[in-house]
């Protein structure tokens, strides 16, 4: 245990090389954009190594890199590279009026139609709307639309 202790002090650019190669690996398999942090110090550790500094040292240098880059510049990439959420269908009609094709009632699912496409709906409460009936959409779950009526 001790020679492997000796041979990765007299080596230890290639052990912050493994670390950055490592930390770039999970950070492409997660995108969290920290692991990423933490490769780059490990990349700037490669050149600090070669300096006499003993491993202790070098690794508090590494995690005060890390944290630097971290707090200062992650907030600023994820900004830049989040890219808009676009809504789903079923997120654009939620709280909108649709119009009763298929009366619904407590027991029974009917439809409704909005922007052209027809929903399966029912309502949670004791009240029955007929055809032609206006309502506004609640919530959605699954491919049901529950329903209230527009008063």
């Amino acid at each position: 245990m001790e020679n492997l202790f000796s041979f990765l002090g007299s080596h230890l650019q290639w052990v912050w090389l493994a670390i950055a190669i490592l930390c770039l690996i999970i950070e492409g398999l997660t995108l969290s954009l920290t692991t990423l942090w933490f490769g780059i110090s490990a990349f700037i550790m490669i050149f600090i190594s070669l300096a006499p500094i003993s491993f202790p040292v070098q690794l508090l240098i590494f995690f005060i890199i890390s944290l630097i880059l971290l707090f200062s510049t992650r907030p600023f990439v994820k900004k830049k590279l989040s890219l808009k959420r676009i809504k789903t269908n079923y997120e654009t009609v939620l709280g909108k009026t649709a119009i009763v094709v298929k009366d619904i009632s407590q027991f029974d699912k009917g439809k409704i139609k909005i922007n052209g496409m027809e929903w399966t709906a029912a309502v949670n409460d004791a009240v029955t709307l007929k055809k032609d009936d206006k309502c506004v959409i609640e919530k959605i779950e699954g491919v049901t639309a529950y329903v209230r009526p527009l008063v």
